[in-house]
């Protein structure tokens, strides 16, 4: 995340990962990412139905936090919206307008080239080859006064990440810590909000928050 050089190895089931002094981020050894193809495959196995109330009631963590903040009609992205695009659903419903991106599913590169009131990320973060690379890029799409959601289970102390069945998954290749949302809270400018064990809020300060900040 932050291009540090001093990381801790923490060696498990004989998979080697790294956590960043600088950030917190715990990160897979690059020569053990899965390839494209096994990525695709390990989620075409998802069943993640948009009707389904429990799966709505989990991404409902994440919207709720957009409702909370920034009220409809409003334009937001759900970047990596899988194959089943169930948070946009949920937010149409809500009244807001929402764009869907997804590297194997909804690979429409033009969201890119709009700005968005709010941007989620949910069960995404943590399968990002780049993640400081792509959440910038995200980041800088927020109009002044957006909020980014990030729904990923944060990772904890050494010991408990070994026995951690979120780990197991063949497609979680880093892991945010408490401390990563806060040197990116840092980075940005930005106010962190950490509402849930798996859910971090970042909010974009709008023009009058900047000239204050400047004043102090």
């Amino acid at each position: 995340m932050c291009a540090g050089v001093d990381g801790r190895p923490i060696a498990c089931d004989g998979r080697l990962y790294f956590r960043c002094a600088g950030c917190g981020l715990v990160f897979l050894d690059a020569s053990l990412r899965p390839s494209p193809d096994r990525e695709r495959a390990e989620y075409d196995r998802h069943e993640n139905d948009p009707a389904d109330p429990r799966y709505r009631a989990f991404l409902s963590r994440s919207l709720d936090e957009v409702r909370m903040r920034v009220p409809p009609p409003a334009h937001g992205l759900d970047f990596g919206c899988g194959p089943g695009p169930a948070l946009v659903a949920m937010a149409c419903e809500a009244g807001y307008a929402m764009d869907a991106y997804d590297p194997f599913y909804a690979p429409d590169m033009r969201v890119f080239e709009r700005s968005y009131d709010f941007i989620t990320c949910t069960e995404v973060v943590e399968h990002l080859f780049a993640p400081g690379v792509e959440l910038d890029r995200l980041w800088s799409l927020l109009a002044p006064g957006g909020v980014l959601v990030v729904q990923s289970a944060r990772v904890l102390d050494d010991e408990r990440f070994r026995s951690w069945h979120y780990r197991r998954d063949p497609t979680h290749v880093v892991f945010f810590a408490d401390e990563t949302f806060g040197w990116l809270a840092l980075r940005w400018g930005a106010r962190l909000c950490l509402p849930r064990r798996d859910v971090a809020v970042l909010l974009k300060p709008d023009a009058h928050e900047r000239v204050q900040g400047e004043d102090r």
